[in-house]
């Protein structure tokens, strides 16, 4: 089979094409402006929390393609077999060589059903220039044109478009020992000859064609590092040569299909070209660290994109940089060259981004933003259609199918390009996912693990084994995105549900206090020393006695409290303030005032208290605990949950009249993790609280509900977990088995099958780690005593979560290859579960994830568990938000959790009777207030006219009058929108009056002033003198007045 060859002479259509391209490519290729360097300034807005919220249910455009690709050196294997000549990378490797690899050339049938499993609109492939000529030139081999005629007939009876690239880097050896490969012009007309003969014998089926695959590398690991094939590293100027030929064989190749196979053939021809991103350093945008970055971006990408896609010649900084050692373009040339892709072919990958200190950084940051590649892209060469040509990253050489880390990665890139689709109008229109199977990755040898399918190099068969990256990204090509959340519901919650607002410890502030009217001594004012006042001695004023509203702090707390319109509050007591030795004999008497006095003005307001006993603090030393009982042992001593027991009682006693709910204990779950020197500790913490709640559960039961009716009840942390894999069972029992340690271990003593137990799952486990481990023994978990199980059975009134995120679980050892079962017992959690971050997620500046839809999961869980037997209210949930002012991402995080929160009510029928916002004031925890504290006064944020707004509606009613609810306010909090604003503003107001009546006073003295000179103008009375009478002035009759009242 001959080679039939186009010939093309430069000479000839150089005039022609000049003013044409300088005319036709002026639109699309654009100018050399530079624009790339607004990147790097761009708005945050584009990265808005209101975005990125959307983001996380979008799909791409119903045309996108999705694809998978391979290259031929990296796959086929059969080296010497078929026909095919030696290339480069044969004779460069000299161990851990391709020889069969994933065994491609022989299995492309098996190739051709994985990719159809996938569900992808295309396939990329590279077809190798030895196997279809052995000599580079000449004749071709018949052999290896039926191989690919094959594979392209099946993938077009399979429906799947084929993507192929003419070369990726495995030249004939022929043509490097001829020629010295891509540094002689003769490579280029071989390689316009070979493009040529593929175009037409593959061109009628084919629609996207690729001239090469990251020229980049192929000039500078091929010519400059010597780390690729051929290996050269002793020129400084190869590298230049090489990509000038480069480019220079691409743009002859594309004038060749335009010219001759486009007009009967429709196709599309580009390049691929790899890049990296850079961000300024320690992010810093200083005009010369984005010059820098910009400088970055065009020694790579700009190298090979400038000349097709820009002007035609290389970037200015590439060539100041590199005087002397980079050709330059004629005008002809530039012509010629530019303009000659029909769209931008991208590769974002390990291939590129690891090589190291031979990139072209400038002391910059390396990271992997796909969007910011794209977005630089877009203005840097007008906004061009963009093929996604490779995108993926790699794993350990010993991961198999489980490999949960590379579906993160997948989803972070996937999630960067449709940021750029959908935000930034990015022309994307294809994605492909790299590779399709495990294969020889150059340099890396088969160190590292690239494909989607599982390929065991030392099995004969080299069967496919789908990884779980490839379901993955069968998902995502299925549903053309992510599609994880439903939509939004209209309803209302009941009239007497919980709309609370939630803090942690209520520190006792007996400072400012109003002392008025509290001493009895008069005084007389010294105009000389305001400082020093003179007494008045034998005058005794009648005083009264201290009252609740001298505590100025509980007065400026209630104001913040009365503008959100919660109806109730929920605080914490501070123990070890309140009875400092744990013994209630010694109670600081000023504290339980204060105590009292808030929760009689909180009465007073009409918002019902929720009040917490311990809430334990991380900060505190003690824990929150009487430091004599965190000396003792704190939670691992009995004699702790005695001396709660008392505590508990003494404030019953004294603070149940204005009590709603008690609840005893925040998140015993949480404060059983702090006792983490060994299991046995962890597990005897936490059943010592579990019995201390249950012993308090029936004091207040037994004494006081009958006279006080409260609620008692504790709170469990309760975020929802998502198996980190899903396609793993392995990841779906480690994340039951969380939600087990974490909240039925703490609730099925009470509520599941009679109470009194454990769950089963929980001994089994801690039982079966005893086995497992060298310690020898039963399992740590206590077991309750009969007398114990019949008090704890019931003792528990609702069920009271704190829910704020959602994360991801996996079985501890999953992620870490190569660990031992047995090895950092003690530094591990009891539940063997280790946790994952979704990139995808968006994620508050403290690192929480914002996931609404986890709060309806957790609701659901619980429900079904314990089958509404007791009703569920979420006591605490919120998210941390830097803003002082216009805190959109607690405004969305409010909005959203209620929504979802209203779906699992009326959607689930989950029994949930409140929420509660976490917290009210930035001064308690960092950045979760809603109220944030400015020039010592607090400050609304935006999120507490949004909660209000919400709470006044009841939720979210559909706007129609005839269906909302009407909810009677207590008298107390009945206020109109207006009134709440002249709360808010008070200080403000109280100003605005004072000047108006000072203007008033002064405008009056004036008017009389200028009256009186007026009469004394009109003439003047004589009167007869006398002597001057002696009258008190008005300040010294009313102070006589007062004191003979007081005597």
């Amino acid at each position: 089979m001959a080679t039939a060859r186009v010939s093309v002479s430069v000479p000839e259509v150089s005039l022609l094409l000049f003013a044409y391209l300088s005319v036709s490519f002026w639109d699309r290729a654009g100018c050399s402006s530079r624009d790339g360097l607004k990147q790097w300034q761009r708005s945050p807005a584009i990265s808005s929390q209101q975005n990125k919220s959307l983001y996380l249910h979008g799909t791409f455009p119903s045309n996108f393609l999705w694809g998978v690709g391979t290259s031929a050196y990296q796959t086929e294997g059969s080296w010497d077999q078929g026909g095919k000549g030696p290339s480069i990378w044969d004779h460069f490797t000299h161990t851990g060589t391709a020889d069969t690899t994933s065994d491609s050339y022989a299995r492309w049938e098996e190739d051709m059903k994985a990719v159809k499993y996938l569900g992808t609109q295309t396939y990329a492939f590279s077809l190798s220039w030895p196997r279809l000529f052995p000599n580079g030139i000449g004749d071709p081999n018949a052999e290896a044109v039926t191989h690919y005629q094959d594979m392209i007939r099946r993938l077009q009876a399979e429906g799947i478009k084929p993507v192929v690239t003419l070369y990726h880097w495995d030249l004939p050896l022929v043509l490097q020992e001829l020629y010295g490969g891509w540094k002689n012009d003769s490579v280029v007309e071989a390689f316009v000859d070979y493009a040529t003969f593929c175009f037409q014998m593959f061109g009628g089926s084919v629609k996207y064609w690729l001239t090469m695959h990251n020229p980049y590398l192929i000039a500078v690991q091929g010519y400059d590092t010597g780390v690729h094939a051929p290996g050269e590293s002793h020129d400084p100027t190869a590298s230049f040569v090489v990509g000038h030929n480069l480019i220079r064989a691409h743009a002859k190749v594309w004038h060749v299909y335009n010219t001759h196979f486009r007009p009967h053939q429709n196709g599309q021809v580009s390049l691929t070209l790899g890049s990296h991103w850079v961000e300024p350093f320690n992010g810093q945008s200083t005009p010369a660290n984005v010059e820098l970055c910009q400088k970055s971006m065009e020694a790579v990408i700009g190298w090979f994109a400038d000349p097709i896609h820009g002007t035609g010649d290389y970037p200015t900084s590439l060539k100041d940089s590199n005087q002397g050692l980079i050709p330059e373009f004629s005008p002809e040339e530039r012509a010629f060259v530019r303009g000659t892709a029909d769209f931008l072919s991208l590769a974002f990958g390990p291939d590129t981004l690891r090589m190291g200190q031979h990139l072209p950084l400038y002391g910059q940051l390396l990271l992997m933003d796909l969007r910011k590649v794209l977005g630089w892209i877009q203005l840097e060469y007008d906004n061009p259609a963009v093929l996604v040509a490779e995108s993926g990253w790699f794993t350990d050489a010993t991961v198999r199918e489980e490999d949960t880390l590379a579906i993160y990665v997948m989803k972070r890139l996937l999630g960067q390009v449709l940021e750029a689709v959908v935000y930034d109008s990015a022309r994307v229109f294809g994605y492909t996912a790299w590779s399709l199977v495990d294969g020889f990755e150059w340099n890396f040898g088969y160190s590292v693990r690239r494909g989607l399918f599982y390929v065991d190099f030392n099995d004969t068969d080299r069967n496919r084994i789908p990884k779980t990256s490839a379901k993955f990204y069968r998902q995502v090509v299925m549903n053309s995105g992510f599609n994880e959340i439903s939509e939004s519901i209209n309803g209302q919650f009941p009239c007497d549900f919980q709309w609370g607002v939630a803090d942690p410890v209520l520190h006792v502030r007996l400072h400012p206090y109003s002392a008025q009217f509290t001493d009895p001594n008069l005084y007389r004012w010294n105009v000389s020393d305001p400082n020093n006042l003179h007494r008045v001695s034998g005058v005794t004023l009648r005083t009264r006695g201290a009252q609740c509203t001298d505590f100025l702090s509980i007065r400026r707390h209630l104001h913040l409290l009365e503008a959100t319109r919660a109806t109730h509050y929920r605080f914490a007591v501070d123990w070890s303030h309140l009875i400092p030795d744990g013994d209630p004999v010694h109670v600081d008497q000023e504290a339980l005032r204060y105590y009292r006095c808030f929760l009689i003005e909180l009465h007073k307001l009409g918002v019902k208290a929720v009040v917490t006993l311990y809430h334990s603090s991380h900060r505190s030393p003690s824990l929150g605990l009487p430091k004599p009982l965190q000396a003792a042992g704190g939670w691992l001593n009995y004699s702790t949950v005695e001396a709660f027991e008392a505590y508990a009682t003494f404030c019953f006693q004294e603070l149940s009249p204005w009590v709603h709910t008690w609840i005893t204990i925040n998140e015993p779950n949480r404060l059983a993790e702090l006792y983490n020197g060994s299991t046995e500790k962890h597990l005897r913490a936490a059943h010592h609280l579990l019995l201390a709640h249950a012993q308090v559960w029936h004091v207040y039961n037994d004494q006081y509900r009958p006279q006080h009716g409260a609620q008692v009840t504790f709170t469990l942390h309760a975020d929802w977990v998502e198996p980190a894999n899903p396609f793993l069972e392995s990841h779906k029992a480690a994340t039951e088995r969380l939600l087990l340690f974490e909240l039925g271990r703490f609730l099925d003593p009470f509520l599941a099958n009679g109470g009194g137990e454990y769950p089963e799952q929980v001994r089994g486990y801690l039982e079966e780690k005893v086995h497992t481990s060298r310690e020898a023994g039963s399992s740590p978990l206590p077991h309750f005593t009969e007398q114990e199980r019949k008090k704890i059975c019931g003792a528990l009134d609702f069920i009271a979560l704190n829910h704020f995120t959602t994360r991801l679980v996996s079985p501890i050892n999953s992620l870490i290859p190569n660990a031992q079962p047995g090895s950092n017992q003690h530094h591990r959690p009891i539940h063997g579960c280790s946790f994952l971050h979704d990139p995808n997620w968006h994620v508050s500046y403290l690192g929480q994830a914002v996931v609404p839809w986890g709060l309806r999961k957790v609701l659901n869980w619980v429900s079904c568990r314990y089958g509404n037997a007791r009703p569920i209210v979420v006591m605490a949930s919120g998210v941390d938000d830097q803003a002082s002012h216009d805190d959109n991402l607690r405004q969305t995080y409010i909005r959203e959790y209620l929504q979802e929160a209203l779906k699992a009510r009326e959607l689930d029928g989950v029994d949930l009777r409140g929420f509660y916002v976490w917290n009210l004031q930035d001064r308690h925890t960092f950045h979760f207030g809603l109220f944030a504290p400015i020039h010592y006064q607090s400050h609304p944020k935006g999120s507490v006219k949004a909660y209000r707004e919400i709470v006044s509606r009841g939720g979210f009613p559909s706007g129609d009058r005839d269906t909302l609810k009407s909810c009677q306010l207590p008298a107390a909090q009945a206020s109109c929108t207006f009134c709440t604003k002249i709360a808010e503003n008070k200080p403000l107001l109280f100003f605005g009056i004072c000047i108006f009546i000072s203007t008033t006073v002064l405008a009056g003295v004036l008017v009389g002033l200028l009256r009186r000179k007026v009469s004394m103008g009109r003439g003047r009375v004589v009167r007869p003198t006398s002597p001057p009478r002696i009258t008190r002035q008005h300040w010294e009759r009313f102070a006589m007045q007062r004191v003979v009242q007081r005597m």
